[in-house]
């Protein structure tokens, strides 16, 4: 199971056991959208190859307002 904490500057990952950060600046360069417009599906999709993506994405601009 794949855990994701955002904040403002960026997305603390837990993967596989493994702890690691994916920066704000990091995550706008991939998915090409400003950070508060990503979802958190389009994170998941950086970290896992074929996630399960459950339930309505949500805007990271949503989740740390």
């Amino acid at each position: 199971m794949t855990v994701l904490s955002f904040d403002e500057n960026g997305v603390d990952v837990v993967y596989e056991g493994t702890e690691f950060r994916l920066e704000k600046a990091l995550i706008e360069e991939a998915v090409g959208k400003s950070y508060p417009d990503v979802t958190d599906h389009e994170v998941l999709k950086m970290v896992e190859k074929d996630p399960s993506l459950g339930g309505e994405p949500r805007r990271i601009g949503d989740i740390v307002r």
